[in-house]
């Protein structure tokens, strides 16, 4: 007399009742649990397994394939530059900070001022009840030449920035993903700044637009080498040249930037791409040089106005 035969259960689901088993392990799987695979099922956990241990898709700048496809590093530096305008109007106790019509103590303190006359080596700010002693530029406070780029003067003036890094920063965070994208942006502003101090260096600037001006130039040869069309890029940026000059913004800080960007892209695009990891020698190349290029810069003004 034979014993009677039951059919094994799911080994996720052990109230179902399974003839299907995963082509890998062997584990009966009910037909929620299965998953198509080339060749009959497999189960969820083969799967996972399966994704874990295949090779990350990059993209053609090094980037992983789907990495800032959500654009999360364009959302927090907009986060960065949303907070720190609501952070002066606060610190000036005047809702006149948010039309850009006076500057507030944080702008005394962040934004880029490169060099006063009369001596004057640093200014001194009631910050929230706390006396801060701020050192301009040429005095070694080279801090503002990156702090600057978060500052802004009004709400326009921050909302027209954060328009087109909204817009050009989440496609080239998806070409170039996160890190090599915050890098090229960090430093188009930081070259934005040089220009400044290099040319305009009696002026007060601040402002986002410096590096946004990097993603323009940026843009232009990431998609050179991807084969886009640049016609639509070439009108806007074309459009904010001409109203920098009617405007009167910082034409050294805009054009400092686009430079910026354009170098950047220059690294990512002409490295061979075998080699992506020369990406990072040539950004620090870059940094190398635009330090240097200020330290030049303090040591002229020392020399001409005695400022240390």
């Amino acid at each position: 007399m034979s014993e009677e035969q039951t059919a094994p259960t799911c080994y996720r689901h052990r109230n179902r009742q399974t003839y299907l088993r995963c082509v890998r392990c062997d584990k009966p799987i009910c037909a929620d649990c299965r998953i198509d695979a080339p060749v009959g099922f497999q189960c969820p956990d083969c799967v996972a397994a399966g994704r874990r241990t295949m090779r990350q898709t990059r993209s053609s700048f090094g980037g992983g394939a789907r990495a800032g496809a959500a654009g999360t590093v364009t959302k927090v530096l907009i986060g960065a530059n949303v907070a720190v305008f609501l952070l002066a109007v606060i610190s000036a106790g005047s809702l006149a900070a948010a039309t850009g019509s006076m500057m507030t103590p944080l702008h005394l303190i962040g934004a880029e001022i490169g060099f006063l006359p009369g001596f004057q080596t640093s200014i001194t700010v009631d910050l929230f009840g706390l006396e801060v002693n701020a050192p301009v530029v040429a005095a070694g406070g080279y801090y503002r030449m990156i702090t600057a780029m978060f500052l802004h003067f009004g709400v326009i003036h921050l909302l027209f920035n954060m328009v087109v890094l909204w817009m050009l920063g989440r496609i080239l965070e998806r070409d170039l993903g996160p890190a090599r994208f915050f890098t090229a942006y960090m430093l188009s502003g930081l070259a934005g700044s040089v220009a400044v101090y290099l040319f305009s260096f009696g002026t007060s600037t601040a402002g986002a637009s410096g590096a946004v001006y990097g993603l323009f130039g940026l843009m232009i040869l990431i998609n050179r080498k991807l084969k886009r069309d640049n016609q639509g890029l070439y009108v806007l940026l074309g459009l904010n040249l001409v109203l920098t000059l009617i405007m009167g913004f910082s034409f050294a800080g805009h054009v400092g930037g686009l430079v910026g960007g354009l170098a950047c892209g220059a690294i990512l695009t002409f490295t061979p791409r075998e080699r992506r990891s020369l990406h990072w020698v040539g950004f620090a190349v870059l940094l190398v040089v635009l330090a240097a290029i200020t330290f030049f810069q303090t040591g002229l003004l020392d020399n001409q106005y005695d400022i240390v």
